[in-house]
C-alpha cells in the first residue's frame, strides 16, 4: 500500500507540481487548501494573482481534479486573525517590524496540515516552499533549496525533527522555470504561468500603514535626534521601521533614517546613515531545526531579512536566544525580524532580532568552531 500525503494546495503553481510529483513517486496523495484570509470582498490591485481568493481555490480544486486526488478545503480564517494578522498589528504597536510569513507557517500551516493528515491516516504533509530536506541517521535536515533565487528556508527555522520527519518539500530540488514547465506538461494550464504571490498575502496592495490605520489606536510621539533633540512630530511609531527614510520632516542637510523606535516613550529616534551600522545583535527564542545547540561559539553566515545577503558572523549561544558579533557591521539590524543562521546550504538555527546591543560578549571572544 503506498504511503500517504497530504498536501498544502494554494492554487499556485508550485504546491500544484508538488502533488503531482509526489503523485509520480508513488505517493497516495490528498490536495488540502487552507482558507487563511478572505481577500474577496477587499479592492484588489488590477489583475492581482496573488492567494486568499476564490479563485485560487477553485485553482486548486481544478489541479487536483486533473491530477485525479481529492480535495479538501480547511477554513482556518479564525486562527490565521489571531496568530497572524493580530501579531501583525501588535509587533507594529511595539515599535518592531514583524515577518508574518514565519508566523503563518509556524503557528497555522504546518500545524493544521498534521492535524488533517492524523484524521487521514497520512505518513506525511508536503508544501510547495523551496527547500529541501536531507534525511540523515541523525535527524532530518533543512537545507537551501537549489534555486538559490526562490529559496524559503529563511521562513521555515521554527520546525522541529518531529514536524520535519514527517514534512517532504519536492520542488525545492528543482528550479522555478523547470516547475513551470513540469505544469505546463503535465496540462496544469490553470496554474502554469500564474505570477508568483508577492509581499504580504493579507494586504495585496502593500500599504500596510493603511491597513494599520484602520486597525489600531494611534498615539503621536516625537521625532527626536540622537541627542533627544526634537525636530518634529509622528502620528504613531505604527507607522516607522530602521533604516526608513521618508515621512520623518527632518531638516535640510544630511540625510535622516529611522534608527530605532522606543514604545516606552511613543519616541521615533533618528539619525545619520552611519548610525545605522551595528556590530552585533541580541537574538531570542533560538531554535535549531536538528534539535541541539552549538556547545560554544560558531562561524556562521545570517541573514537578517527574508531578502538580505548574507553576512559572516560568530554565533554565542547564550541561554535559549544568543548573541551574533558580525565580522562585519550590519546596517538596519530591525527588531521584530527574524535571524537565521546557515552553515553553507544547511540552516543551523533562528530566531527574533531584538532591540539593544549590550551583548554581554567580551571582545576578545573565544575563538569560534565550525
Amino acid at each position: 500500500m503506498p504511503e500517504k500525503v497530504v498536501v498544502a494546495m494554494s492554487g499556485g503553481v508550485d504546491s500544484s507540481v508538488a502533488a503531482l510529483l509526489l503523485q509520480q513517486q508513488g505517493y497516495d496523495v490528498v490536495g488540502v487548501t487552507m482558507k487563511l484570509y478572505n481577500l474577496d470582498g477587499e479592492d484588489l490591485p488590477p489583475n492581482y494573482q496573488g492567494c486568499c481568493t476564490l479563485d485560487d481555490v477553485e485553482d486548486a480544486r481544478s489541479v487536483c481534479r486533473r491530477l485525479g486526488i481529492p480535495h479538501y478545503v480547511l477554513n482556518t480564517q479564525r486562527e490565521f486573525q489571531s496568530q497572524v494578522v493580530d501579531y501583525f498589528t501588535s509587533e507594529y504597536q511595539l515599535g518592531r517590524t514583524p515577518h508574518p510569513c514565519i508566523a503563518c507557517n509556524d503557528k497555522i500551516k504546518f500545524s493544521h496540515l498534521m492535524e488533517r493528515a492524523a484524521v487521514l491516516e497520512a505518513n506525511y504533509v508536503a508544501t510547495g516552499h523551496y527547500a529541501q530536506l536531507e534525511r540523515t541517521k541523525n535527524g532530518v535536515v533543512l537545507k537551501k533549496a537549489v534555486d538559490a533565487s526562490k529559496d524559503q528556508s529563511y521562513v521555515l527555522f521554527g520546525m522541529g525533527q518531529d514536524q520535519l520527519r514527517h514534512t517532504l518539500m519536492p520542488v525545492g530540488a528543482y528550479p522555478k522555470s523547470e516547475i513551470r514547465q513540469m505544469a505546463e506538461d503535465a496540462g496544469l494550464l490553470m496554474v502554469a504561468a500564474k505570477a508568483d504571490s508577492q509581499d504580504i498575502c493579507f494586504i495585496p496592495s502593500g500599504d500596510y500603514k493603511s491597513f494599520l490605520k484602520k486597525r489600531v489606536t494611534t498615539i503621536p510621539g516625537d521625532i527626536v535626534e540622537l541627542d533627544g533633540t526634537a525636530v518634529g512630530q509622528h502620528e504613531g511609531i505604527e507607522f516607522f521601521t530602521i533604516g526608513q527614510r521618508r515621512g520623518l520632516g527632518a531638516a535640510e542637510g544630511e540625510p535622516r533614517y529611522v534608527i530605532r523606535i522606543e514604545p516606552e516613550f511613543r519616541r521615533v529616534v533618528i539619525g545619520p546613515e552611519a548610525a545605522l551600522m551595528r556590530d552585533q545583535m541580541r537574538v531570542s527564542a533560538v531554535n535549531y531545526p536538528m534539535g541541539v545547540a552549538p556547545d560554544g561559539p560558531v562561524e556562521v553566515n545570517v541573514k537578517i531579512r527574508y531578502k538580505s545577503s548574507e553576512a559572516a558572523a560568530v554565533l554565542h549561544p547564550k541561554g535559549d536566544g544568543a548573541v551574533i558579533r558580525f565580522i562585519r557591521p550590519q546596517r538596519s539590524v530591525t527588531p521584530g525580524q527574524a535571524a537565521v543562521f546557515f552553515q553553507g546550504d544547511v540552516l543551523l538555527g533562528g530566531g527574533t532580532i531584538e532591540p539593544g546591543v549590550d551583548s554581554g560578549v567580551p571582545k576578545d571572544q573565544p575563538a569560534a568552531t565550525t
